[in-house]
């Protein structure tokens, strides 16, 4: 016997990151799938979306950030972490507060949304995905600040899962490299080359509006989405 599936209504999505790259797509893609994207970034969005310009190293900005866009929205259906910073070189190369940022925006601020969202996402059954990365499973040199904030991401979430079971809806996104101004700015030995094999974010995207439509109880607990040829996975 099966039973026919309605439509699904992703609601209101608070997304970080959402004025470039992974968050930038995500907002579009919820948009074209009858979403309300609710953005939390450093910077105004491109569209016309209903936003706050809040930096995630700071506590207060990202819980008022929320609440205040939960407010405008009347409420959250879920919550997309997709805001990301890097520091790449070795250990004792990095200025000590640029390795700090890396850790505050990727791990700290990460949780310190989804903490200021969950009153909203418990009222409404709601979802929560995180993005960590494929460095979130695998160590490299020169990494060390954004390998020690996506690992913390992998560990946070799944606890997370195991917390909220049953009452709030758990994904940990695992992206490999992808097509966004994430490397613009980095020196030439950390940026990937005109050869590289990276996934377009929109297609990357797709994954999360998947995992936001499933109906309620159906769990997409993880997703792995890398390019073909990703050297950091497995």
């Amino acid at each position: 016997m099966t039973t026919e599936r309605g439509p699904i209504v992703l609601g209101n999505i608070l997304i970080t990151g959402g004025a470039s790259g992974l968050g930038q797509a995500t907002a579009e893609a919820v948009a074209k799938a009858g979403g309300r994207p609710l953005i939390i970034d450093v910077n105004a969005p491109v569209g016309d979306y209903d936003h706050v310009i809040a930096d995630l190293c700071d506590r207060e900005q990202a819980e008022s950030a929320v609440r205040e866009l939960a407010g405008r929205a009347d409420g959250l259906s879920a919550v997309v972490t997709a805001a990301g910073v890097d520091a790449c070189g070795r250990l004792d190369a990095v200025p000590a507060a640029a390795w700090e940022r890396v850790i505050q925006v990727n791990l700290l601020g990460t949780a310190s949304v989804v903490r200021a969202a969950l009153p909203y996402l418990a009222e409404s059954r709601g979802r929560v995905v995180t993005v960590a990365s494929t460095l979130g499973l695998r160590a490299l040199s020169d990494a060390s600040a954004y390998c020690a904030a996506k690992f913390g991401v992998v560990g946070f979430t799944r606890a997370l899962a195991a917390e909220l079971a049953g009452q709030v809806g758990v994904t940990l996104l695992i992206p490999g490299g992808m097509r966004t101004p994430f490397f613009d700015g980095r020196d030439e030995q950390y940026r990937p080359g005109p050869d590289a094999g990276l996934n377009q974010p929109e297609d990357v995207a797709a994954t999360i509006v998947f995992a936001l439509g499933q109906p309620a109880g159906c769990e997409v607990r993880e997703l792995v989405v890398c390019p073909a040829t990703e050297t950091s996975w497995p």
